[in-house]
């Protein structure tokens, strides 16, 4: 399948794998593009710019295939050292970076410079024309049903996908809710050229996620994600766990005079990490979809994707088809 996707970033399948904090690491963005698709190693997962040059040769020795950095640019507690770990992808010799959270208006002219090509991560039209404006040569639409951070407009993609179709002139793919090939060829019907995958991804043999947290999202269905820090405009799209039942109370409690303060002992990277990495599952609130709900089983990333274009082309080919 060619796409604008697949022809910029050179690779086979239109599928990109979402950056995750302590999810995204070597050995699952290899696998991916291995498999085909654009694997993606989470850049502030690393603890340094050093860690993240580290991370990258790593994942060069499991793959010739390009793969991609995600950057996000989110108000945090301690600020990263941004330029530094840009220096490392450029040194790293990666050509793909995905930017999420806030603008990377700032950083474009040095990654530009570099030949690196850039999609950024949008909840909304407006953000992502504004992408379009500074140069990214891609954008991800990420709806409403996307675990983690889905914005503050509740948009969900059957109305952001098309409406992105309206306004942009640059390629962009559909997150959120993505699961399978019956997702991709929807997407695409949309305005979509290929599709981002986050949740989906960590329920596969490859993820090094502790087994507790896959097998929970194939128990889970699609009514078992909430929304926790509204009041704080910092929107996260979590699974129900006992942390979050707690987050929530509290979030009930204060109301509008809630302070991340309240809660940073249930959100914090160190606590999602022992449920990740641990398999503690009621530890902290971890980032998950709604699309838990489509995920029955942990296939490798080579058989989810194999699996993913398989269905996309029999049910254009076939089902679609056969319609007319």
């Amino acid at each position: 399948m060619k796409t604008r996707i697949t022809e910029l970033f050179q690779i086979e399948h239109p599928i990109i794998q979402g950056g995750m904090h302590h999810v995204g690491y070597a050995e699952l963005a290899a696998a991916v593009s291995n498999a085909g698709g654009l694997g993606i190693i989470t850049g502030l997962t690393q603890p340094t710019p050093e860690d993240l040059a580290r991370e990258i040769a790593r994942c060069r020795e499991m793959t010739d295939k390009p793969f991609g950095v995600n950057l996000t640019f989110l108000p945090s507690f301690k600020a990263p050292p941004y330029p530094e770990y840009i220096q490392a992808i450029i040194e790293g010799g990666v050509k793909a970076v995905e930017t999420a959270g806030r603008s990377p208006e700032q950083y474009m002219p040095t990654l530009k410079a570099a030949g690196i090509s850039v999609i950024h991560k949008c909840t909304s039209v407006r953000h992502a024309l504004k992408a379009e404006k500074i140069g990214c040569d891609a954008v991800s639409v990420d709806g409403f049903e996307c675990g983690g951070h889905p914005g503050e407009d509740d948009i969900p993609n059957f109305i952001l996908l098309p409406r992105a179709a309206e306004e942009l002139s640059i390629p962009f793919v559909a997150s959120g809710g993505m699961a399978d090939g019956r997702s991709l060829v929807a997407a695409m019907a949309l305005g979509a050229e290929g599709m981002n995958m986050g949740t989906r991804f960590i329920a596969t043999t490859d993820a090094p996620v502790h087994d507790n947290v896959k097998q929970a999202l194939v128990d889970a269905d699609e009514r078992q994600t909430r929304l926790i820090m509204r009041n704080l405009r910092n929107t996260e799209r979590v699974m129900k766990n006992a942390a979050v039942d707690e987050i929530v109370r509290i979030e009930q409690l204060k109301g509008e005079a809630v302070a991340i303060d309240d809660i940073r002992h249930l959100v914090t990277g160190v606590q999602g990490r022992k449920v990740l990495q641990e398999g503690d599952m009621d530890a902290a609130a971890w980032s998950c979809g709604m699309v838990a709900g489509l995920i029955h089983d942990i296939p490798s990333c080579e058989t989810l994707i194999s699996r993913i274009m398989d269905e996309a082309e029999t049910i254009v080919r076939q089902r679609l088809s056969g319609f007319l």
